[in-house]
């Protein structure tokens, strides 16, 4: 099979246990670039996390999809656009989550600057090595969201009745993790219109994933490969699926293309 581009979600994808990216899975991916293959990085993360996670030589060879969607960077040909929640939907929402999930943790992403209400500590439980900056909620309810989190929280699925016709709201990480984007930001959505700007035809691009917000790529890339540690309802949708991200799945497959 001959692809134009390929897509990689990181964790539990594309990066390791230890959020690595191995010797093998860098080497595959540095001969895909070479026999004139689109790189595009599909994540959740925001940039600040993909710098810290991706070695030097892949950040200038990519397409960079942060935020499930809501802010798109292509290193070649330099176009870059973001979308955010508005400001009084980004208050209500907080309003709600603040009043309801108090148990829970609570911050807000805002065009690569982390927010929260209490002192949280992510180090272990999201990898993060920087902590959100603490504000009160009114100074919150100022900002655009680029994207809200809940972490540590019961019945997330109660905010998608109230909510869920004015964001897009994905349960990720076993049901531990919510994310609140903008309701027209995707990773579909950041990719097809990346590949319509470089003329790459969505049918010839293969996509790796492992969980719910890689479930619209499966749907619209032309080859779809879940990991072997993917989620069943992403398995069942794959054309193939490949082993885990610690057994170097991602470039078990590429290597069959070379």
């Amino acid at each position: 099979m001959e692809f134009s581009a390929v897509v990689l979600d990181l964790d539990g994808t594309y990066l390791n246990g230890s959020k690595e990216v191995s010797a093998r899975n860098l080497a595959a991916v540095i001969e895909c670039h070479r026999r004139g293959m689109g790189i595009v990085f599909a994540t959740a993360r925001p940039p600040r996390a993909v710098k810290w996670f991706l070695p030097e030589e892949l950040l200038g060879i990519g397409s960079f999809v942060y935020y499930n969607g809501a802010q798109v960077v292509c290193t070649l040909s330099r176009a870059e656009w973001h979308e955010s929640i508005p400001v009084a939907l980004t208050a209500d929402i907080l309003d709600y989550c603040a009043a309801n999930y108090s148990g829970g943790h609570l911050s807000m992403e805002v065009r690569d600057e982390w927010y929260s209400l209490k002192e949280l500590d992510y180090s272990a439980v999201m990898n993060a090595r920087a902590n959100p900056v603490v504000k009160p909620i009114e100074e919150l309810k100022e900002y655009e969201a680029t994207k809200i989190l809940l972490t540590n929280i019961e019945d997330p699925q109660a905010l998608i009745p109230l909510f869920g016709r004015q964001v897009n709201i994905l349960v990720t990480d076993n049901g531990t993790v919510v994310q609140i984007m903008p309701k027209q930001a995707s990773k579909e959505g950041a990719v097809s219109e990346l590949c319509r700007r470089r003329g790459i035809d969505m049918k010839s691009v293969i996509v790796f994933g492992d969980d719910h917000n890689d479930i619209g790529l499966f749907q619209t890339c032309g080859y779809s490969v879940a990991m072997g540690n993917a989620i069943k309802e992403l398995k069942e949708l794959a054309d193939e699926t490949t082993a885990a991200n610690d057994e170097d799945g991602v470039a078990r497959v590429l290597e069959r293309f070379f």
